[in-house]
């Protein structure tokens, strides 16, 4: 399926077989940075309760800064199943965790991400 790139637009048609259709394609991006803001509003200890949020919306400044635009791909994700050692990073296709995570370690993630790129 090689006509359907990020960005391209679909006449009705085209859309419609694409949406009708179950294919499988290679991720567009080099990197997927996913981090987990489950929020489980204090009835047990998640992601959310460590500034989960906070931290990818910083990821997500980083990579337009960096101009990594196209090229790195920060997603909130759903709980990830490690809610106590959370707030849980996990980078893919590369399955690098980062679990505990705080705002003082975006640094070191950013790092890890910028070596996957240049190592591409």
């Amino acid at each position: 399926m090689s006509d359907l790139k990020p960005g391209r637009l679909f006449d009705n048609v085209s859309l419609l077989k694409f949406t009708t259709m179950s294919f499988q394609n290679e991720s567009p991006y080099a990197v997927h940075v996913f981090v987990c803001t489950n929020d489980r509003a204090g009835v047990r200890k998640s992601c959310a309760d460590e500034h989960s949020q906070l931290i990818k919306e910083t990821m997500k400044q980083v990579v337009d800064a960096k101009g990594w635009k196209g090229k790195v791909r920060v997603s909130a994700s759903g709980c990830l199943g490690l809610c106590a050692a959370g707030p849980n990073v996990m980078i893919y296709p590369q399955k690098i965790w980062f679990s505990g995570v705080s705002p003082d370690d975006i640094d070191s993630i950013v790092s890890v991400v910028e070596r996957i790129i240049s190592e591409k």
